[in-house]
């Protein structure tokens, strides 16, 4: 029986860019928050440069529009619990009340999730497909929300 894991992206734009005054307080505790992901229960893996730096990757750009840029977030959990209780607890949970801050408010799909082959590492082509799908046909068994979650075989939960 093959074993499956979570994938997750989300993108944010940016209104200004990274270096700005306004975006201080989110740049100084992505390292933090990054860190509390690593220890999290059920947190298999982030998209990262060597440095463990998420924010100069560069993808999305078809979705930047009138903004300072598109920050990608890309990981890989145990299950969609593990998900939830990362993203609800901590300093993430804090950062996240705050993030219309430093982010446009978007009306389409910014996060996706789906599952993958235990081992294999999404890329943030796979992941530009993911929310291109959700996007077009809403949550399906190929990328989904937390709001309408199918498990790893297609059923929905």
């Amino acid at each position: 029986m093959e074993k499956w894991e979570l994938a997750q992206v989300n993108i944010a734009r940016l209104i200004e860019p990274l270096e700005s005054d306004r975006i201080a307080d989110f740049v100084a505790n992505l390292g933090p928050v990054n860190a509390e992901a690593d220890q999290a229960p059920g947190f298999i893996w982030r998209l990262q440069t060597e440095d463990g730096d998420a924010t100069s990757i560069s993808a999305f750009e078809w979705d930047v529009h009138d903004t300072a840029g598109v920050i990608v977030n890309l990981s890989k959990w145990e299950s969609i619990e593990a998900l939830k209780e990362f993203m609800y607890s901590g300093k993430h949970v804090e950062m996240m009340k705050r993030r219309f801050e430093w982010f446009h408010k978007v009306a389409e799909a910014t996060t996706a999730l789906w599952w993958v082959p235990a081992g294999h590492i999404p890329t943030t082509d796979e992941a530009e497909q993911k929310v291109q799908h959700l996007r077009e046909h809403g949550p399906t068994p190929e990328a989904f929300t937390l709001r309408k979650v199918f498990n790893s075989t297609g059923q929905q939960l």
